[in-house]
């Protein structure tokens, strides 16, 4: 058995979302056939209102549990992504102090020969 149909089955209804979720749609589906049977006798449309709400709430039903069958993000997918962006992080932190610390050195190289070569008081030419 997979490990998401263990995790699903060690989740209390109360905190599954597919059992959530599909309480909330037929709580509405009620209370719209509440609405469309007396609607139903007075346009005469029949049971078409009826029948077309609950075949809306069984559509919506099986989307629901289908649509997590088919959910391909696993925590340890998200977790070896998070990894691996701070891992790159971390190389893109290196690059940085790296440059930083060459540019640092050169600036100190060019003070130093600047500070070595002698200066001359030569006037400028009119």
């Amino acid at each position: 058995m997979s490990k998401k149909r263990q995790k699903n089955r060690e989740l209390s209804p109360e905190k599954d979302p597919k059992f959530i979720t599909t309480k909330k749609i037929w709580e509405m589906t009620v209370g719209i056939l509440a609405i469309c049977i007396p609607l139903a006798s007075v346009t005469k449309s029949g049971p078409i209102l009826p029948l077309a709400a609950i075949a809306g709430a069984t559509l919506s039903t099986v989307a629901v549990w289908r649509a997590e069958e088919n959910k391909s993000t696993s925590p340890d997918l998200l977790s070896q992504q998070l990894e691996i962006l701070q891992q790159r992080l971390a190389n893109l932190e290196t690059i940085v102090s790296s440059e930083d610390f060459d540019l640092n050195n050169k600036i100190k190289n060019l003070e130093i020969t600047d500070q070595t070569q002698p200066t001359t008081n030569k006037k400028p030419k009119k």
